[in-house]
């Protein structure tokens, strides 16, 4: 194992890996009675240098591309890229996203569209989901409250607008308690995730003590380890003492070549090149429910970041209705024909 990674994975954890060369990336999903889609994205750069490869959603020379500029009062210029298309269905959606190219490749994404017939009203569905990066660890709403977990999803304009308002020292007080929480579940989770792919790299036929509901009851001593020695955790490693104090110093020499082999899936994991966007839903009719948010234009948006996926798959999704004209006019029709017949009896029995 490389001598750096544990305290690359550390450093990780509390910085996220972030990448100025990509746009910024709006993607506005327009959904249509019929369950097809025009998607449309809207990519902006400081440079006229859009690279396939560094778009985060599927976008190919199939699209109509258009490009522009906008120069400020101040004489900056930013190179805007559009583009759109028009999906028959999700199908065809999900389709590009596996064959996607782009810098977001490695997620594992997929659209969902369904529609129900309520008589008066017809319910639509449309959700974007994006999968889960690692396999175990505990979801974020296990570490932040319900006030907590709505500002962690929230867009960060609307963050950054509130800690400037007039109640920004509450704000400024929930985001610190935030952070600090965050660090605790990011530690967790790779901890977990160690912990799981050490059990998987050992097998089914192993001593009870090294059994994963075993190690997973000691995860509190590594926890403790990273939190104590954070600067000396790579000599601590090399040196055997984290795995010693871990399994015990038999077990540590006995299975150090598995636990490093752990250690490389975890950090190529964290590795994993990820840039975020945001994304628009427009949905037909009245829209009903969402998780999403309104921007300045009331659309719904949903920023997608890093650590909303990382324990959990995260879904973008809303609701809307479209009244049945056809089932009120013939529902209008049946209440009179009816009332008309038990005017017409009434007057034959008078």
């Amino acid at each position: 194992m490389n001598t750096k990674s544990l305290k690359l994975i550390i450093s990780i954890i509390l910085i996220l890996i972030v990448s100025c060369d990509e746009p910024e990336t709006v993607v506005t999903n327009i959904i249509h009675p019929d369950g097809s889609v025009t998607r449309k994205i809207e990519m902006r750069k400081k440079d006229n240098k859009f690279k396939i490869t560094d778009i985060q959603v599927p976008l190919d020379s199939t699209w109509a591309i258009a490009d522009s500029c906008e120069i400020s009062l101040k004489g900056d210029t930013t190179w805007i890229k559009r583009a759109v298309k028009d999906f028959k269905n999700v199908e065809e959606l999900n389709l590009a996203y596996k064959t996607d190219s782009g810098c977001n490749s490695n997620l594992k994404r997929n659209a969902s569209f369904s529609k129900r017939f309520r008589w008066f009203n017809t319910i639509y569905r449309f959700s974007e989901t994006i999968l889960n990066r690692f396999k175990y660890g505990s979801p974020v709403s296990e570490f932040l409250t319900k006030d907590e977990l709505q500002w962690f999803y929230s867009p960060s304009g609307d963050n950054e607008a509130r800690l400037n308002g007039p109640d920004s020292l509450r704000y400024k007080s929930l985001s610190d308690t935030i952070d600090k929480k965050k660090d605790e579940w990011f530690f967790r989770t790779i901890v977990s995730e160690w912990v799981g792919e050490f059990s998987e790299q050992l097998g089914p036929n192993t001593e009870r003590d090294m059994c994963p509901d075993s190690l997973k009851k000691k995860e509190n001593i590594l926890l403790d380890i990273i939190k104590a020695h954070g600067d000396d955790i790579d000599s601590l490693w090399n040196s055997g003492y984290i795995l010693n104090e871990f399994i015990g110093e038999s077990n540590s020499l006995k299975y150090r070549a598995e636990a490093d082999s752990a250690m490389d899936i975890v950090e190529d994991r964290i590795l994993l090149r990820f840039v975020g966007y945001s994304v628009r839903i427009l949905m037909p009719g009245k829209l009903i429910s969402s998780n999403g948010f309104a921007d300045s234009s009331q659309l719904l948006v949903w920023p997608v970041n890093d650590e909303y996926f990382l324990t959990e798959p995260y879904e973008m999704w809303a609701e809307s209705k479209v009244p049945n004209i056809w089932a009120w006019i013939v529902s209008a029709i049946f209440i009179v024909f009816v009332a008309t017949g038990i005017i017409v009896r009434k007057k034959k029995r008078d």
